[in-house]
């Protein structure tokens, strides 16, 4: 390392320097990726076993014979409000407990809280960030429109303009050529005049001399 190099490193200013940036915090992963989980009321509990009836059944569907030969499905019934669910989503009993129990407090958090039950919020979030991208989308191509609305716009002004300067340029030319012509007609009718001029003393001198004879 050089001397300048270890002086600068060295400095207060440097060491101050790097103290602020140290002291900077760093954003967290899940705030950023997650910032409206906040706001998101907490997931429900399911309902004590003693208000559920729970009875294993056969699957059905593709998922071979653990499925379909085996009571590996789970359905459960809430007593006090009626509410039948079923799952089937995996091949063991145990986890479609789990799910079966999950599906049955969202089902009843819905029937209790209505728009203010979870799934309606987490819903009205995904369909508020749904809004907003087709928005932005619509926006996108708006101005995409306009852009090539105006290199149309663009593109047809320059033809007009070319169209204007050929067509001025074509006047000129014809005029270039009138003025030609006429300037031709103009010394072509001076050499007749001249050519008539000279041939009528011609004619009076032959006159002169068939009248001397």
């Amino acid at each position: 390392m050089s001397r300048l190099a270890h002086s600068f490193l060295t400095t207060p200013i440097y060491k101050a320097i790097a103290t602020s940036t140290r002291s900077i915090p760093e954003p967290s992963f899940f705030s950023t990726l997650f910032p409206l989980q906040k706001n998101l009321p907490p997931r429900p509990k399911p309902p004590p076993d003693s208000e559920i009836e729970e009875s294993y059944l056969k699957g059905s569907g593709p998922g071979g014979q653990k499925i379909n030969k085996t009571n590996s499905a789970v359905q459960l019934k809430h007593i006090p409000t009626g509410i039948v669910v079923k799952s089937q989503a995996t091949r063991s009993r145990s986890q479609n407990r789990k799910l079966a129990r999950e599906i049955l407090a969202q089902r009843i958090d819905e029937l209790t809280n209505g728009d203010q039950s979870r799934s309606a919020i987490v819903g009205a979030v995904k369909k508020k960030r749904a809004d907003s991208a087709a928005k932005k989308s619509r926006r996108k191509y708006k101005l995409l429109e306009e852009e090539k609305a105006a290199a149309a716009a663009a593109g047809a002004d320059a033809e007009a303009r070319e169209a204007e300067v050929e067509a001025s340029e074509a006047e000129a030319e014809a005029e270039t050529l009138a003025a030609k012509d006429s300037t031709r007609v103009i010394s072509e009718q001076s050499s007749d005049t001249g050519q008539g001029a000279g041939s009528q003393p011609s004619d009076t001198a032959a006159g002169g001399s068939h009248q001397s004879g």
